[in-house]
């Protein structure tokens, strides 16, 4: 009988795919997804976002790759949508941490230019950016939304503009209250919806007129050869509340030698300054709401100097929208090319 199973068992054995090991089972197959085995990395796109594949390979005038996040499902797009220098870039920085290899150092001076070139147009609101263009601009919410409204220059006299002339005019301290300056129309063209407006001057204003970035003339019939400079961080800035005639709407002097201390002075609004990084714009906040009303933002030089060519604007809750305003911009994502069967 023990013969017989011995015999038996060697049988058993000898069959394929026979184990001794009877009661176990045989090892699974473990199934592999597509794309396993696969490195993520990072695709990125001219618009500054990135895509995060599995694969990538540039054929003609598209880029096929493995999306990560679509379960390996092969994409295309546009190559011209592509940052490839940049997708490179990390790939490099990516093998050298792996590698446990210090990652490579930013130029400094590159590194300095793209820093100049972010403060040029800074965030002063989500999705909001100062422009490249335009030289003094009120942030305004319009509707919920963030908006910035592009203010004018006048004098009364010069045409309006969006440049950043300095007409410098003195101010005898003891003299009485005058008019300084007189613009047409009741109402300016700027109507801001809030009371605590936010104001930006650039303070590396390019305008064609500019000489070098020295001094230069405006050149009008009635301005001809009156001297103006470039903008100053070290000026001071005033909102002055107009008064509103009959067709034109007047700026009154007021004492230089009284801003900042206690005593207030009628239809004077006082501000703070701050500058941004970088040095391109300085910012304005009035040190107290504003009324409903007209209003001019005015440029004091110095101790007895102001600027007469002002920034007029109004207060009104329920005006309509500021034409030519600039409006938040969310950086889109690029539309995907549709799949094609081949490349």
């Amino acid at each position: 009988m023990k013969y017989a199973a011995i015999c038996t068992l060697i049988a058993l054995s000898l069959l394929p795919g026979a184990s001794l090991h009877a009661q176990g089972s045989a090892p699974l197959q473990r199934e592999t997804s597509p794309g396993e085995g696969l490195r993520r990395t990072r695709l990125y796109l001219k618009d500054g976002t990135f895509q995060v594949v599995l694969s990538y390979t540039v054929k003609g005038d598209y880029v096929y790759y493995l999306s990560a996040e679509r379960g390996a499902q092969q994409e295309a797009i546009p190559v011209r949508l592509v940052d490839l220098d940049a997708t490179h870039q990390w790939e490099q920085r990516a093998d050298a941490q792996r590698n446990g290899v210090p990652a490579v150092q930013i130029d400094p001076e590159l590194a300095k230019e793209e820093a100049d070139r972010a403060a040029r147009t800074p965030e002063v609101a989500k999705d909001l950016h100062l422009p490249e263009s335009d030289s003094v601009l009120a942030l305004d919410t319009y509707h919920g939304q963030p908006q910035l409204a592009i203010l004018q220059q006048t004098d009364g006299e010069l045409n309006r503009q969006t440049a950043h002339n300095i007409l410098r005019q003195t101010i005898n301290p003891l003299s009485h209250a005058h008019q300084l300056i007189e613009i047409k129309g009741q109402s300016a063209p700027v109507q801001l919806h809030v009371n605590d407006p936010e104001f930006y001057v650039r303070m590396d204003d390019e305008d064609p007129t500019y000489n070098g970035g020295g001094a230069f003339h405006v050149d009008t019939d009635s301005t001809k050869g009156r001297k103006v400079d470039a903008p100053s961080p070290k000026s001071q800035y005033v909102i002055v509340a107009v008064d509103v005639r009959r067709d034109v709407r007047v700026v009154t002097s007021f004492s230089i030698g009284l801003l900042g201390s206690a005593k207030q002075q009628a239809d004077i609004v006082e501000t703070t300054t701050s500058l941004l990084p970088g040095g391109h714009w300085l910012k304005i906040v009035a040190k107290q709401p504003l009324r409903m009303g007209e209003y001019a933002l005015m440029e004091v030089i110095d101790e007895k100097t102001v600027n007469t060519g002002v920034w007029d604007f109004g207060v009104h809750p329920m005006a309509a929208a500021n034409r030519d305003a600039i409006l938040p911009e969310a950086r889109r994502a690029p539309v995907l090319a549709p799949r094609r069967s081949g490349p």
